[in-house]
Order: structure tokens, then C-alpha cells, then sequence
């Protein structure tokens, strides 16, 4: 029985309460500071950017973020970049927060920003990224599993701590990790989190899934739809939560 859930046997992304998701609660545990785990994500991630779009300056590019949940960094770290955002999430609890931080975002995620902009992409921002983000960013409920008419739309994306983090199926997990990379164009850059042998995770009283998953067989999922990728682990076992062996980064091209 996975560490510390409840007596449940496997569970699928539809049996999971994404609608009881609390994501103060959620920002509270994980986003409350930048730890060293998310620095290191957000300067590994900026600079794979920036070596691309530097490249091909004046593009609209239009960017993704698949299960944003309650984490700006992810669309932060594409704001240079994009036109337009979009954050797609299947709880209504999570769109709603994330609606709220475009229109007014919470202090906290500005020291998320500072560390984007030892990048001078980031600092020379005008104003910084509220107004920008407010602009560009829509928030659009929708679920990794069930794509519809979202394939190839995108030109840059990222997808952090959502294949392996709603359901214990291995089938599910290769499904989401296909998916998001489906909906890229040919050529995009994407970013993309995960947590190893994830044992699943409580916010407050509620129990989410999670499947256990190697960095093997991360980088084989994503081998299925694109061979052009490196992955990097990062930080110590439990050094965010209880109930996982570490951070596999995954960055490439779609």
C-alpha cells in the first residue's frame, strides 16, 4: 500500500476529487518560498528557452501549460516568449485560482520571478510580469486524458508534476505524456516535471494518487513521441514532500 494513503487500491484520474483540490493549501506547502529543488527547475528550464527563441526572434508563439494547478512558475518561465498562454486544468477549484493570480496575484510569487531574472529576457520586462501575464495568459478547463481538437496547436509548452501525479495507472501516465507532446507543433520546446516513484500526496484531508514511475521510464514515455530530450534529477529523496526518490526534469523538442 503506498506510504501514508488510505486504504484504496489503484485509482484512476476520474475517481480522484480534483474539484475538493484546495490550492491555498497546496501554495501554502509547496510555493510558500523557493526552494532549492525549484530554483534549480527554473534555471534549467529559462535557459532551454532562451537558447531557443533567442534564436528566432519576432515569432508569435503561442504557449501551454498543461494541469497549471496552483503553480505560476511554469507560465512564468514562458512569458518572454508567448503572445498568449494558455493554463489548462481539469479542477474548478484550480481554474479558479489561477483566474484570481492573473487578476491580482499573490506577493509570494514574486521571489519566483527574481530567480527568472537572472535571465535578462525576464528582467527587462517593462514593469515586470503581472500586466503581461494578465494579458496573455487564458485559463481553459480541459483534461490531459481526453485531448479533443488540441493536438499540434501549441509551439511551446511545459506540464509540471501532472502525468504522474493523478492516477495510479501506468496506462494513464503514457497516455498524458503522449498527449501533451501531441499537442505541441513539430520542433517545440517544452518543459516538463515529475516526480519519481511518487507514492501519492495528501492537500489538507483530501489523498491524491500517484504513479510510481522511474526515471527510465519517463524518458521512455517521452522517447515514444519524441526522441529529442534530456533529462536531469534534481534534489534529495523527500526533500519536498514524503514519498518520493527525487525530481526528474525532462526538456526537448517536440
Amino acid at each position: 500500500m503506498p506510504l501514508g494513503s488510505p486504504d484504496e487500491q489503484a485509482q484512476l484520474n476520474a475517481d480522484a476529487r480534483w474539484d475538493d483540490f484546495n490550492p491555498a493549501l497546496y501554495v501554502e506547502k509547496n510555493y510558500s518560498r523557493v526552494l532549492s529543488v525549484d530554483e534549480t527547475i527554473m534555471s534549467l528550464v529559462r535557459t532551454h528557452f532562451g537558447d531557443h527563441f533567442r534564436e528566432l526572434p519576432g515569432q508569435s508563439v503561442h504557449g501551454i501549460d498543461v494541469g497549471a494547478g496552483a503553480n505560476l512558475y511554469p507560465a512564468l518561465s514562458m512569458l518572454p516568449w508567448c503572445d498568449r498562454i494558455t493554463l489548462l486544468d481539469r479542477s474548478k477549484a484550480n481554474l479558479e485560482y489561477l483566474r484570481q493570480q492573473i487578476a491580482g496575484h499573490d506577493d509570494g510569487w514574486e521571489s519566483f520571478w527574481r530567480k527568472l531574472c537572472l535571465d535578462g529576457a525576464y528582467a527587462a520586462m517593462p514593469g515586470g510580469p503581472w500586466a503581461r501575464l494578465t494579458e496573455v495568459a487564458r485559463v481553459e478547463q480541459g483534461d490531459i486524458l481526453q485531448p479533443g481538437d488540441r493536438r499540434g496547436r501549441w509551439r511551446t509548452g511545459t506540464m509540471f508534476f501532472v502525468a504522474e501525479s493523478f492516477s495510479t495507472s501506468i496506462d494513464e501516465f503514457h497516455r498524458a505524456v503522449k498527449n501533451f507532446l501531441e499537442m505541441l507543433t513539430p520542433g517545440a520546446p517544452f518543459a516538463a516535471a515529475f516526480m519519481e516513484h511518487s507514492h501519492g500526496y495528501w492537500v489538507g484531508d483530501t489523498w491524491f494518487p500517484a504513479c510510481n514511475v522511474s526515471q527510465a521510464d519517463i524518458s521512455a514515455s517521452i522517447k515514444r513521441t519524441t526522441t529529442s530530450v534530456r533529462t536531469y534529477r534534481i534534489g534529495e529523496p523527500g526533500e519536498v514532500r514524503p514519498g518520493y526518490t527525487s525530481i526528474i526534469l525532462a526538456c526537448g523538442f517536440r
